[in-house]
C-alpha cells in the first residue's frame, strides 16, 4: 500500500506498550479475588472491577520505561496511516447515511490490556470495545498473522485494522446496540447475530479498501493480500487448525468463504448500504 504524507505517528494512537499487564491496576491473588467477590455481593458494588483499574487509579501507576522500540516504529507509523485514512473516509461517508462520524482511538499494547470491555490478553487478538470506542492491538499479532495464519503483506495488516474500525462504524450507526439487545432477547440466535455483525465489519473494511483503490493507495496484489487475510481468520479454518474438526453451529465470525465474500462485496461497491448482512446471506 502506498500512503502519502509525512512519516509520523497518528494523533489517535494511545501507546500502552510500556504498561505491565496492559495498564494500571492491582495485582490480586486467588484469595484477594474471592474476598472482593464476596464484598461485591454484600455491598452490591463491583469491587473486582475497581481493583482491576476501573475505579480511577492514576494512569501510569504501573508503567515501565517509555517505549522506544525502533524495530516496531515503522509498523506504528503504518497502522497510524491506515487508521487516519480509514477514519477520514468514514467521516465523508457516514453523513450521507444521516450519522456524523467521530474518531476512535487505537491502543497499542503488549501481552495484556484493560479496556472498558474488560481484561484481554494478546491471544484474544485485536478487538474493538464499544464502551470506550477504542481499537486494541498487540503489534505482535501481525507477525502471527503472517507466520501462523499464512497472511503476509501490508494490505493484510490494513484489513485487520479496517475490520475493527468497521465495528466502530456499527457503534455509531446504532447497529451494535440493537444486536446486543437482540442477543439478550434471543440467546438461541446469539452466534448467528455475532456472525452477521462480523461479516458486516468485513464488508465495511472492504468499503474502505474500495475507496483506497480508487485513490491509488492500493497497489498490485493488495486486494489479494486483504482477501487472503479475511480467509485466514474464518471460523472453519481456525477450528480445523485447532481441533481438526469444523462445527458451523459454533461459528461467531463466519467461514473463510463468507468473510471473503462480504469483504469483496464492500470493495466492489464502496458503499456501506451494500453491507446488509442482516437481510441476506
Amino acid at each position: 500500500m502506498r500512503f502519502g504524507g509525512p512519516d509520523q505517528r497518528s494523533g489517535n494512537i494511545e501507546d500502552r506498550r510500556g504498561f505491565r499487564g496492559g495498564g494500571p491496576g492491582m495485582r490480586l491473588g486467588l484469595g484477594g479475588v474471592v474476598i472482593l467477590v464476596i464484598l461485591s455481593l454484600i455491598f452490591k458494588r463491583d469491587f473486582l472491577s475497581l481493583a482491576a483499574g476501573g475505579g480511577g487509579a492514576a494512569p501510569g501507576a504501573d508503567q515501565e520505561a517509555p517505549v522506544t522500540d525502533a524495530a516496531e516504529e515503522p509498523m506504528v507509523i503504518f497502522v497510524g496511516k491506515v487508521l487516519d485514512d480509514a477514519q477520514a473516509q468514514w467521516a465523508k461517508i457516514l453523513p450521507q447515511l444521516g450519522t456524523e462520524y467521530h474518531d476512535a482511538k487505537l491502543v497499542l499494547f503488549r501481552d495484556a490490556v484493560q479496556s472498558a470491555c474488560g481484561y484481554a490478553e494478546t491471544a484474544s487478538g485485536p478487538f474493538y470495545c464499544p464502551g470506550d470506542e477504542k481499537v486494541f492491538i498487540d503489534l505482535g499479532f501481525y507477525q502471527e498473522l503472517k507466520d501462523r495464519f499464512g497472511a503476509p503483506g501490508d494490505a493484510a495488516q490494513a484489513y485487520v485494522l479496517a475490520h475493527e474500525i468497521g465495528h466502530h462504524v456499527q457503534k455509531l450507526l446504532g447497529t451494535e446496540e440493537k444486536v446486543r439487545q437482540m442477543q439478550q432477547q434471543r440467546p438461541d440466535l446469539q452466534n448467528d447475530l455475532s456472525v452477521r455483525m462480523e461479516l458486516q465489519a468485513d464488508c465495511y473494511a472492504g468499503v474502505w479498501a474500495g475507496t483506497a483503490q480508487q485513490r491509488g493507495i492500493m497497489e498490485a496484489g493488495d486486494f489479494e493480500e486483504a482477501l487472503g487475510a479475511a480467509a485466514s481468520v474464518g471460523d472453519d479454518r481456525l477450528q480445523r487448525m485447532s481441533t481438526g474438526r469444523v462445527n458451523p453451529e459454533s461459528f461467531t465470525h463466519g467461514s473463510s468463504a463468507q468473510r471473503q465474500q462480504w469483504f469483496e462485496r464492500g470493495f466492489k461497491n464502496s458503499d456501506p448500504r451494500a453491507c446488509d448482512t442482516f437481510g441476506k446471506q
